[in-house]
């Protein structure tokens, strides 16, 4: 049976992405089995933060893996995966947060939705647990998270979606206009109004993303969003949730992407992508040192399980290298290149073919006329460049490209970077 045959029944994206054979990988590039080298633009599906082939993730696994490969925590004194706590603690600022370990970003929006409706109901006797999203976010590809967000893609049909679906718009044109004015702070009444009409009493949390990912294509809230988002969850007793699966460990510039804005601190804290960094399956949920002895209290449920696979040994390891990695950056010229980046990136507005440029850090979205995605897509594969696709907010749906390389890339690459994306979009749009 041939290679093709054989890959029709592995059941993957039906995007389509470039099928590349990759022999080898250096940092943000990979390496072809024709000689050619890539550029990874978007890191992966936006995990790789640290890039390729570390050795200082490598060491850490070795070093682990001549111990022991598995224990579960509840079995084998859990040393590495409390090392591994301590040091994403202090990483991002929280370091009294209790943690829980999980396999995944999806695992963990799910632990920590099942952590929100015992802290509530332990210390506020709610009588549900209703979560409360956005109508452009996107929380992870189980049954219940696919019910709850609002990415229209990936939406399950209304009878599969048991009964779930997002509760307010975003702070964001596409999702909610205004006549005159841009969204702003007042933007987060949208949520009181919900959490009012739903009842307090039966509102657990609002979940959402401080800086939208993927779907909408990388939007950054209004100055003050978020903390009046607090402060209306917290008149309330409602519990703040931040899914920084996609943000978080300095993907937008900071260890946390609420640090962006005074006042924005979540009670829990979802961590995935940035650190597994694409070496391990990972996640991790924060909870506030507030709230967190409410979880074990005598009249909470028990803890939502976390999985066999949950954060065992070697994925411990891997995260902590990864870790290393980040910790070993100059923090002063990580953001300056993230700025420069940014700012080249504005420039793209002047071609008629790219109506807008967001984001912060080193996470962008370019957007693009309508039926121009693919063609770009192909283009920036002609200039030795790979990027990440967004198909997501509005009417008619709004379509691009999520810049994102990893955040160990030079000055060199971000220049080559720049370079192929400014000369296929030039080429784009003078075809256009």
């Amino acid at each position: 049976m041939d290679y093709l045959t054989r890959r029709r029944r592995l059941l993957t994206s039906t995007r389509p992405m470039p099928d590349w054979e990759v022999v080898g990988s250096s940092g943000s590039w990979l390496h072809l089995a024709d000689g050619r080298r890539i550029f990874d633009g978007s890191s992966g599906l936006l995990c790789a933060n640290v890039g390729q082939s570390s050795p200082k993730v490598r060491s850490r696994i070795e070093e682990q893996f001549a111990r022991y490969s598995y224990g579960g925590a509840a079995v084998v004194q859990p040393h590495i995966q409390v090392e591994l706590m301590d040091r994403l603690c202090r990483a991002v600022g929280r370091q009294e947060d209790s943690v829980a370990l999980t396999t995944c970003g999806t695992l963990g929006v799910e632990v920590a939705v099942g952590l929100a409706r015992n802290i509530t109901r332990v210390r506020d006797g709610k009588r549900r647990g209703d979560i409360l999203t956005s109508d452009l976010s996107y929380h992870g590809m189980s049954a219940l998270t696919l019910g709850l967000a609002g990415n229209h893609a990936r939406r399950p049909r209304p009878e599969d979606a048991l009964g779930l679906g997002p509760a307010f718009s975003p702070p964001y044109p596409p999702t909610h206009p205004h006549y005159g004015r841009t969204c702003d702070a007042s933007c987060a009444d949208e949520i009181a109004y919900a959490i009012d009409s739903r009842g307090r009493e039966n509102v657990s949390a609002v979940l959402i993303e401080p800086v939208n990912g993927s779907t909408g294509g990388a939007y950054v809230p209004p100055a003050g969003y978020l903390r009046r988002v607090a402060e209306i969850c917290r008149e309330r007793a409602v519990l703040v949730i931040h899914d920084e699966v996609l943000t978080g460990l300095w993907r937008t510039g900071e260890p946390l992407a609420s640090r962006h804005w005074d006042g924005a601190e979540p009670d829990l804290c979802i961590l995935s992508k940035g650190l597994g960094a694409g070496y391990t399956g990972v996640g991790a949920v924060l909870v506030s040192p507030e709230i967190a002895p409410l979880i074990r209290h005598e009249n909470a449920d028990p803890l939502p399980a976390m999985g066999t696979m949950a954060t065992h040994p070697l994925q411990a390891a891997a995260c902590l290298g990864v870790l290393d990695e980040l910790e070993s950056m100059d923090a002063d010229a990580f953001r300056a290149r993230g700025d420069r980046l940014g700012a080249a990136l504005q420039a793209l507005t002047d071609l008629p073919v790219v109506r807008d440029v967001r984001g912060l850090g080193f996470l962008y979205g370019v957007e693009l006329a309508s039926g121009l995605l693919w063609p770009l897509m192909e283009e920036a594969e002609k200039h030795d460049v790979l990027f990440y696709p967004f198909t997501g907010a509005g009417h008619p749906k709004s379509e691009g490209i999520v810049v994102a390389p990893p955040l160990t890339s030079t000055d060199t690459d971000i220049d080559f970077l720049v370079s192929a994306l400014s000369s296929a979009v030039t080429a784009l749009a003078q075809r256009s």
